[in-house]
């Protein structure tokens, strides 16, 4: 499974338009996303700035594919006005893609055991 992440920025006066759309994605959206194998996705925001994380098995077969899902043209063209250019987007690039340069994994709470709150062992 492939973890992802890159940034997205919204145009200035639009946060509460984007905030708002979110609250309320369209659930043949994330049906979608997830019979595409996407989990965890996440999204946030500080001030115009956003950083989306999820999960996939292959994430440029998710793009290829969402490409031509009708659902998610739908939606993009719905939420295109409300996005501006990355800065740091370089030329060529359609995403601001984030580098991994650290990952923790998590714990199990088989392995974690005592460490979740569960009585001191004696």
């Amino acid at each position: 499974m492939q973890r992802r992440a890159f940034q997205l920025r919204i145009r200035e006066g639009k946060t509460a338009d984007y905030d708002e759309a979110h609250r309320h994605v369209w659930p043949e959206l994330l049906m979608e996303l997830q019979s595409l194998g996407v989990t965890d996705y996440s999204i946030f925001r500080r001030g115009q700035e956003l950083f989306l994380y999820l999960r996939v098995p292959d994430f440029e077969e998710l793009l290829r594919k969402l490409s031509v899902s009708q659902v998610n043209l739908r939606w993009q063209e719905r939420m295109a006005p409300i996005f501006e250019p990355v800065p740091s987007l370089k030329p060529g690039e359609t995403l601001a893609m984030m580098e991994e340069v650290f990952f923790m994994p998590g714990v199990s709470a088989q392995t974690q055991g005592q460490k979740s709150g569960g009585p001191d062992p004696e």
